[in-house]
């Protein structure tokens, strides 16, 4: 990439990435040369997949998009540490982050304005795609493992891996 080139960072958990998530992907890569897409670890969230798995995951799924933005998307997994120094790692403008509501926005405010303070690093909201505003990685795992159907708001390769992970023996109690 050349030195000019503007990067942004879209980070999340994405335990798993949703249609929203991909959504949001790949609208900031309208906006940016090149997007990393940083997989990252909340201690606060218990995981159904590993830091590895959900890299491969999303991966996976922008490769089956057939979308010509995916080949400016980087997936990588996010080191333990603030956000603003994997940004600065990456030599990102900006991180992308999208809204489905007053809520995420709620939530999102603090974090950009401490990222600001910290590295002067700029955070850009992309309001997500209103199909997707009721849909969360949460909120689809707890369907899913209730038997719901929400096969309609993943990738296929995420929802096959998804339903396999809930299958097994661990995951039961």
């Amino acid at each position: 990439m050349p030195p000019t080139a503007r990067r942004c960072v879209c980070p999340g958990s994405f335990d798993p990435v949703t249609l929203g998530h991909l959504d949001v992907v790949l609208r900031a890569a309208d906006l940016f040369d090149e997007v990393h897409v940083g997989v990252a670890t909340n201690p606060a969230k218990r995981s159904l997949f590993t830091s590895a798995e959900r890299v491969a995951l999303v991966r996976r799924a922008l490769a089956a998009t057939d979308d010509p933005r995916a080949a400016r998307v980087v997936v990588e997994e996010v080191p333990d540490g603030l956000l603003v120094d994997h940004v600065r790692r990456t030599g990102a403008a900006a991180v992308v982050k999208g809204l489905r509501g007053g809520t995420d926005y709620a939530y999102e405010l603090p974090m950009a304005l401490m990222n600001r303070h910290l590295a002067d690093v700029e955070t850009v909201f992309l309001v997500g795609d209103p199909r997707f505003e009721h849909v969360s990685s949460s909120l689809v795992k707890e369907v899913a493992r209730h038997g719901g159907d929400v096969a309609d708001l993943l990738p296929a390769a995420v929802h096959a891996a998804l339903l396999a992970r809930l299958a097994e023996p661990r995951q039961q109690g």
